[in-house]
């Protein structure tokens, strides 16, 4: 009797894998389980993500400010799951010329440069080629026996250092927490060195940089806190020294081109300068007390007396093109296009693909998505290329927690949510913005308020 029992259930046990296995696998990411778009596209229906109604506010918002002379211009994108639900271009690309701005301007993206420096990276990473606890000494040992600032004095511009506690490692310097630093008194050592700093006029490469800032000492013990600073530039120094090859080199061929950034450049080619934003300052009056009276006679409550003008920094202004074009500054060097900048997010989006191209694994892409820095940063995290929207941050933002954002000094931003399947774009080159408006925080809300 038992063994005919046996014999009658043999079949159903050797069928129950089969059985069990599709609800097993179902369970995969959505970039697996749902074709991720590999391109973008225009003129798709967006009604079942947007109040087609509302999207409109993010054209009326942003026209005021160009209309208030708050701002010179600005370029707009919003993209749902690889449709481009919105992008419109505001301002003029050269106020003074009376030439508008477009959607296809070149902008200096400053800081957003650091993800894509790093996704580049990363896939040395992949490769084996690298371990993110190493010591930076071991690719470039002039970093060997850091030393961590003690005093300054600023009357003859001397210090004392004492050793670090620790090496820098390459984890460090994606986390900003190597000790590098480049505010107050380090400024001044670092200029002493010789440093370019991110952008630059001189004939001078990244590799002569980097061995400059390693002379300067730390604001703090590497793995100790979170300082903002040049640590992208020496990881990009190090994938020189691993790939062999010269940076933009490596990054055109591991992100730039895969993605079809075609708009995207240290140093922006003749045939394309044209189309290069100016770049512009909001100063403050001599008397900032009062409310500002801005064109057609509306005040703007709240910001300085100021005025709109074409920025005089020399360098800032012309960068882009202009100079010797040996540095590239992985950290903030780059200038592109809204839409290019988007192939990348919607890359990341899709968990590392696009143009039907692997280029970064998922689960890279996930381990890069958390949050590596604790507390340092109070209640927002930072990641391996930006911003982590936490929990504790919620109540900040109309963002969704688990977003990844970041921007550039003259203005640039951008969010990438999963939750959502979204990215934000903000492109404007106005720098210093001494107006108390916030256009990146405009851009967000203007955007996520039209949501279904």
């Amino acid at each position: 009797m038992k063994s005919k029992y046996y014999t009658l259930l043999l079949p159903v046990v050797l069928l129950l894998p089969a059985v069990l296995l599709p609800a097993a696998c179902s369970h995969r990411p959505a970039a697996e389980t749902e074709k991720a778009p590999q391109q973008l596209t225009c003129g798709a229906d967006v009604s079942d993500a947007f109040y087609t109604d509302r999207l409109p506010l993010i054209d009326s918002a942003f026209q005021r400010y160009i209309d208030l002379g708050v701002m010179p211009h600005a370029v707009t994108m919003v993209v749902h799951n690889g449709r481009i639900v919105h992008n419109r271009a505001f301002g003029w690309r050269d106020r003074e010329a009376g030439i508008p701005c477009r959607t296809d301007d070149i902008f200096r993206i400053a800081s957003q440069t650091k993800a894509i420096s790093v996704i580049a990276f990363m896939t040395l990473f992949e490769e084996g080629k690298v371990q993110l606890d190493e010591p930076v000494k071991k690719y470039l040992p002039e970093f060997a026996n850091p030393q961590v600032l003690v005093s300054y004095n600023a009357k003859n511009d001397t210090y004392t250092t004492r050793p670090a506690k620790r090496d820098i490692t390459l984890r460090h310097l994606i986390t900003h927490t190597s000790g590098i630093c480049y505010d107050g008194v380090f400024d001044k050592i670092l200029r002493q060195q010789g440093v370019a700093g991110h952008n630059t006029l001189d004939s001078i490469t990244l590799a002569q940089n980097v061995s400059r800032m390693a002379t300067v000492p730390l604001k703090h013990d590497p793995g100790e806190d979170f300082t903002y600073s040049y640590n992208i530039d020496v990881l990009g120094r190090i994938a020189e020294i691993v790939s062999g090859q010269d940076f933009y080199s490596f990054l055109k061929e591991r992100v730039l081109d895969p993605c079809d950034m075609h708009d995207t450049y240290f140093h922006v080619p003749a045939d394309k300068q044209d189309r290069i934003v100016k770049l512009y300052s909001y100063k403050q009056n001599a008397d900032d007390r009062e409310v500002s009276t801005l064109p057609h006679g509306t005040a703007y409550q709240g910001a300085p007396r100021g005025s709109l003008c074409l920025s005089d920094n020399e360098m800032l202004q012309t960068f882009p093109y202009a100079g010797a074009g040996t540095f590239c500054s992985p950290s903030a060097g780059l200038c592109g296009t809204i839409e290019d900048y988007a192939k990348f997010c919607q890359m990341i989006l899709n968990g590392g693909t696009f143009n039907e191209k692997r280029i970064i694994g998922r689960k890279t892409l996930e381990m890069m998505q958390k949050n590596g820095t604790g507390s340092m940063r109070g209640e927002i995290g930072f990641g391996m290329a930006w911003d982590v929207f936490t929990p504790e941050n919620a109540h900040n933002t109309i963002v969704s927690e688990g977003s990844m954002r970041w921007g550039g000094m003259f203005g640039s931003d951008y969010i990438i949510d999963p939750k959502e399947k979204l990215i934000v774009l903000m492109y404007v080159n106005n720098m210093p913005n001494l107006s108390g408006f916030n256009p990146k925080t405009l851009m967000h809300n203007v955007t996520y308020q039209a949501l279904r």
